[in-house]
């Protein structure tokens, strides 16, 4: 493998906690309780189909404006929970597994539904280490679509056999499988178990070819 593909949260950074937050006070506000068990189906999909997904569960409908305001704001609240992280919110092992990649000479991506990645990327101090970031405000298909790994692999300059994803979601194992990518998941080997193999997190993981 030459390059590695990043998903964002529950991979690299310890945010998915506060979209979950956001999303459980949206939800409270026309009163549905949004579960751990709900939360995981948002795991690696774009807000706006989260959102539909929650008003679905919810059996509620939105005019098209408030759809967009509600999405809009529970940006603004994840926006405020996430104003003062630092690099204390890298999963454990993340940031020597990135600096030993870069050591190797491998090419490192993110591909993230987040429109904040960037943002988050750069108050965790990592931001560096990237040649090609890809996000939610640069694809138009949400996982399990292969659009936002395709990019990333174009931007690495890279064919699709040579790239190595890790995905905490299984949207997104889904999707680096059918854009021809190794993908490695990050998290409980029955929820990921379509991946080619599965880590609890990068503190022990070690590149199987150099």
């Amino acid at each position: 493998m030459k390059g590695y593909i990043f998903d964002l949260d529950g991979v690299l950074v310890d945010t998915a906690k506060y979209h979950y937050r956001a999303w459980k006070t949206i939800a409270q506000e026309f009163g549905f309780e949004l579960t751990p068990a709900h939360n995981e189906q948002l795991k690696g999909i774009g807000r706006e189909v989260s959102l539909h997904k929650i008003l679905q569960w919810a059996g509620k409908t939105l005019p098209k404006n408030e759809f967009q305001a509600l999405a809009l704001r529970k940006n603004e609240l994840y926006l405020q929970y996430i104003a003062h992280i630092d690099s204390s919110e890298l999963l454990v092992g993340v940031a020597d597994f990135l600096h030993s990649l870069k050591n190797k000479g491998k090419k490192i991506a993110l591909g993230s539904a987040s429109k904040n990645a960037r943002l988050v990327l750069e108050r965790t101090g990592i931001l560096p280490l990237f040649d090609a970031i890809v996000d939610g405000t640069m694809v138009t298909q949400a996982k399990p679509n292969p659009e936002v790994f395709l990019k990333a692999a174009e931007l690495l300059q890279l064919p699709p056999a040579q790239c190595c994803v890790f995905e905490d979601a299984p949207a997104g194992v889904q999707a680096a499988k059918a854009a021809g990518m190794r993908v490695i998941g990050v998290g409980e080997e029955q929820v990921l178990c379509a991946a080619d193999e599965v880590i609890p997190n990068f503190s022990s993981f070690v590149l199987h070819n150099s």
